[in-house]
């Protein structure tokens, strides 16, 4: 932990946080240690556009996860982060995350890489609503569906058996009905190009990186720490479990973020 000061102390933060940074909020990550040895892919961008089974699956999914996934409330790690921020510590953050919970501890500084789930839009004509909207309207489109015991998955997804979604009801769009996406990359579709901008400007204007929670198993994040190590900034990392980061780390704890982070932020305000 003493480490991990004296490199990030009198130094500009830019932070990316990973899934890592939500699972003491109840929301399951891809690829920590407990979920590791029980992952199953998430839904592909492409099957999700061509495929209106998949887009079923996924709607009857997510009708089951969103209540569990909207109650989740940000804790120390989110809270630490937001007081760095508002102490000068922490410049802003990149996040791989879409629940928001960046935004509810109080971080104003916030590129959202892969979108957010509170938002829906439109594939045909763009137009957005809310999810809550959306789920009221697929609960009466599907009384009785919420009463299923499923287990939570992440990013508000939830477990189902195949024969549950053969009668589910999708919801269109109420402007255009057309199909209907959450408003977040897929595995295998793009961050659009000017979020990555926005989030490589934002790392130039720091001195250091501070990685937070994430494998950095997808490109989407990691290329944000490769621009770090060919800049020679310092770069520190919290995370349970490897990260492909590791090589690249100047001082690596492996921790829980709630754990480090609140300690991490009362040292920097100390300095």
């Amino acid at each position: 932990m003493g480490a991990l000061v004296h490199l990030l102390e009198g130094r500009r933060l830019v932070v990316l946080t990973g899934a890592g940074c939500s699972t003491e909020s109840g929301i399951p990550d891809y690829r920590g240690p407990g979920t590791r040895a029980r992952a199953r892919n998430p839904i592909q961008h492409m099957e999700f556009l061509t495929r209106p089974e998949v887009r079923a699956r996924y709607w009857a999914r997510s009708l089951l996860g969103w209540p569990r996934f909207s109650l989740a409330r940000p804790n120390a790690a989110h809270h630490a982060l937001a007081a760095m921020e508002r102490d000068g510590h922490v410049l802003g953050l990149i996040t791989q995350n879409v629940d928001r919970l960046h935004h509810a501890a109080g971080s104003a500084r916030v590129i959202e890489l892969h979108g957010a789930l509170a938002e829906v839009r439109c594939l045909a004509c763009g137009e957005r609503e809310p999810r809550a909207a959306l789920q009221e309207r697929l609960l009466a489109l599907n009384p009785g569906f919420l009463e299923q015991q499923v287990e939570l998955r992440p990013d508000g997804d939830a477990e189902l058996p195949v024969e549950a979604v053969r009668t589910f009801r999708v919801a269109d769009c109420t402007r255009c009905e057309g199909a209907l996406k959450p408003d977040v990359v897929f595995f295998g579709g793009n961050v659009p190009r000017p979020t990555v901008d926005a989030a490589f400007a934002m790392l130039e204007e720091g001195d250091a990186l501070l990685v937070v929670g994430s494998s950095l198993a997808v490109f989407s994040g990691y290329r944000f720490v490769l621009r770090a190590a060919e800049r020679h900034m310092p770069i520190g990392l919290i995370n349970l479990g490897e990260s492909r980061g590791d090589a690249v780390a100047d001082v690596r704890v492996e921790a829980r973020v709630g754990d480090v982070l609140p300690r991490l932020a009362a040292a920097l305000a100390r300095s």
